[in-house]
């Protein structure tokens, strides 16, 4: 009885009603982004609940997020992080995280969340010069394709020890399939095959949502 549970509509609405704690800032946000028709990419309520177990069992003060989307992350894990601690969030999109903003302010952690807006590769690359960090934790949940080059820089702005999740690396199973070439799926096969290979991280693939990795700096 090992294996993972199939996520038939019946457990999905059950890990939606008891998965994971929100309060009702973080339901408004949810709420108000599955308004939008791609309201579908914001982290679920377990995943964002089980960011927030990550960031305090961890005891992480500065954290980094490559892909922000409405903030619904941003949000959960800002509230996570303790007296003075930090999130930089980057995206490209100011249509997405000024949906968030508001949501941030009203929860009072506004001030955590140093948001940046402009292609996360150049914004890591300028960080990495500007000798920022160590960060203690750094979520990824972006563009697909990108995946493997923030992964790269990622582990040059997270501390040893410090702890990089990746979203979305079960891609709803399509990595699973190697004659599905969409490009999405071929690169997140490829960084999980990675992944699984890289001597410079402890490592886990985990079926939280839609496949949450887990990945230590060693």
């Amino acid at each position: 009885m090992g294996r993972m549970v199939a996520p038939t509509p019946q457990v999905v609405d059950y890990l939606a009603r008891i998965g994971g704690r929100e309060l009702p800032v973080q339901k408004r946000l949810r709420d108000r982004t599955e308004e939008r028709p791609d309201g579908h990419m914001q982290v679920t309520a377990e995943q964002a609940a089980t960011l927030q177990v990550l960031v305090k069992l961890t005891g992480a003060k500065t954290c980094l997020e490559i892909g922000t989307f409405t903030g619904t992350s941003a949000l959960a894990v800002a509230l996570a992080l303790p007296e003075g601690g930090k999130l930089v969030a980057l995206d490209v999109s100011r249509e997405f995280t000024d949906i968030g903003k508001p949501f941030w302010t009203e929860a009072g952690v506004d001030g955590k969340i140093d948001l940046r807006l402009g292609p996360a590769a150049h914004a890591m690359d300028d960080m990495i010069a500007a000798g920022e960090g160590p960060f203690d934790f750094a979520f990824i949940d972006a563009d697909k394709p990108g995946y493997d080059a923030y992964y790269e820089r990622a582990l040059k702005l997270v501390k040893t020890g410090g702890l990089i999740v990746l979203d979305n690396m079960l891609l709803s199973g399509k990595v699973a399939d190697p004659d599905d070439q969409n490009v999405s799926a071929a690169a997140l096969r490829a960084l999980n095959e990675k992944i699984f290979a890289d001597t410079r991280v402890d490592m886990a693939l985990t079926t939280i949502g839609d496949g949450m990795t887990l990945c230590i700096k060693t």
